[in-house]
């Protein structure tokens, strides 16, 4: 008989606080007592009351042996995992683990070039060597997808002996790739499979979704369920499947990034989160769907405006997408997806999850409703009527420049001595600091990579055709942050 409907770990923490015990222990604020009482007011006495320590009756994250340890177990049978560690430093805390498990000084790792900061951290943090795979790049949403089986299979053949592939699935945008034949490829040569699953909590509880990392047979992944799985911000799951990874060896160092004083709020949501996800995960996502595809269609009646559906799959990075994200192109309008975010929230008081040059993207999830969804529509084709269209607007392409050879690992160059430059003088000069585009979200220039003439253009054509590019200390890039370089005394 299934254990998914228990909570061990809310359960036990909220029975802790209705015993109301005399607290000589911190947090200060003693249930809320020492606290600012408009704060505490706003906040709920319940919620205080359970913001505690890890004192004996409530196990001990770093150390489970009880109602955590439960917990934990039944995640990681909802999840299909060997293990599932409770993360209260986000997916970064558990993506950065995940790399740090398999990769020491100098050890090769597979990734994508559009990585997640907190993946360069964890890179510089264990000093490993990145080798970097090229997503594809969606010319008309000007966006990236993820990597596709054959560039995979040409990174593992050129460097068989990497420590890891650590891939994004879904992409944020909600694209997936073959992701089970990928880790085919990397298990035939005894390499683990990282995932990157900040944006996918939910796509293992419905049939219709992206295969989720556990289904797909990764070796570990880095799950956002506080993003779109119902549990509070902040608050997140590493599933791991023994093998090729050691459980005990991600035990010991999710711990040496992980604050000794956690918080029981952040977990107890995330027990509660599993057991919706578990035993109503399916139905409650098959009306977010409905609510999703109900809206897509509306959308795109709408003069001016494309919602990209199942249309967008077919091509080599797209295997599979989440319909629950709506990428909303608003090119044909003549404004930028900025302006339509900063639009959306000074008329209707509408937030979206992201904006860039030509899209907006909106995300469905369990918490939302058909008035919800009505809002966002007649915002939309309210924006649309007071635009002229421009079905012939100028589309500005977006091309990624070659990988720049990596001179020093970006651990050594994080470490070593820099000074600025002048923009124009810091061709063959080695970088300090990263430089990218966004969208879509590509480095050009990593610490450690060697500043080539071709990126200096490339950087200077971006920014004169208004893309957004960020990274560097200096946002006029007039100058840049490189590696100090040592004369010999004479």
């Amino acid at each position: 008989m299934s254990r998914q409907h228990l909570t061990p770990l809310f359960t036990g923490v909220r029975q802790h606080a209705e015993k109301q015990p005399i607290q000589f222990h911190i947090p200060g604020h003693k249930q809320g007592a020492g606290m600012d009482p408009e704060f505490r007011q706003f906040i709920g006495e319940n919620a205080l009351a359970i913001d505690l320590i890890n004192i004996a009756p409530l196990d001990d994250l770093h150390h489970p042996n009880g109602i955590i340890k439960e917990a934990q177990e039944l995640a990681a049978e909802a999840f299909g995992a060997d293990f599932t560690f409770f993360s209260v430093q986000g997916t970064s805390g558990a993506i950065m683990t995940m790399i740090m498990a398999v990769c020491g000084p100098g050890d090769k790792i597979i990734v994508p070039r559009n990585v997640h900061k907190s993946i360069m951290s964890a890179i510089i943090f264990s000093g490993a060597t990145p080798i970097f795979i090229h997503p594809e790049i969606d010319e008309n949403l000007g966006i990236s997808h993820g990597i596709t089986v054959n560039s995979v299979e040409k990174a593992i053949h050129a460097h068989p002996d990497a420590k890891g592939l650590l891939v994004i699935n879904p992409t944020y945008f909600g694209i997936s790739g073959n992701l089970k034949q990928i880790v085919e490829i990397a298990h035939s040569y005894q390499i683990p499979v990282l995932v990157d699953e900040a944006h996918g909590v939910h796509i293992h509880f419905h049939p219709d979704l992206p295969l989720s990392a556990m289904q797909a047979g990764a070796d570990m992944a880095a799950t956002s369920v506080h993003k779109l799985g119902g549990s509070m911000t902040q608050s997140s799951i590493l599933n791991v499947k023994e093998g090729l990874v050691s459980p005990k060896r991600v035990q010991a160092i999710i711990s040496m990034l992980t604050t000794t004083s956690t918080s029981y709020l952040l977990l107890s949501s995330l027990d509660t989160a599993r057991m919706q996800l578990a035993t109503k995960g399916e139905a409650l996502l098959e009306e977010a769907i409905r609510l999703a595809n109900d809206a897509r269609k509306e959308i795109n009646n709408i003069h001016g405006l494309t919602c990209v559906g199942k249309d967008i799959l077919g091509t080599r990075a797209t295997y599979d997408m989440d319909p629950t994200k709506l990428i909303i192109s608003v090119r044909q309008l003549g404004i930028s997806g900025h302006e339509v975010e900063l639009w959306l929230r000074k008329n209707y008081s509408i937030e979206v999850e992201l904006s860039d040059l030509y899209n907006i993207l909106c995300i469905i999830t369990l918490g939302d409703t058909k008035e919800k969804i009505n809002k966002l529509v007649d915002a939309l084709r309210q924006l649309a009527s007071e635009k002229e269209i421009q079905p012939n607007r100028d589309h500005k392409p977006v091309s990624v420049p070659d990988i720049p050879t990596l001179s020093l690992s970006p651990r050594d160059a994080f470490y070593a001595d820099t000074e600025i430059v002048p923009f124009s003088k810091s061709a063959g000069r080695i970088i300090a600091e990263f430089i990218m585009v966004y969208p879509p979200g590509i480095p050009i220039l990593i610490p450690g990579e060697i500043i080539t003439t071709d990126n200096l253009q490339y950087i200077t054509e971006n920014l004169s055709n208004g893309l957004p590019v960020q990274g560097p200390e200096d946002e006029s890039f007039n100058t840049l942050r490189v590696i100090k370089e040592h004369k010999a005394i004479q």
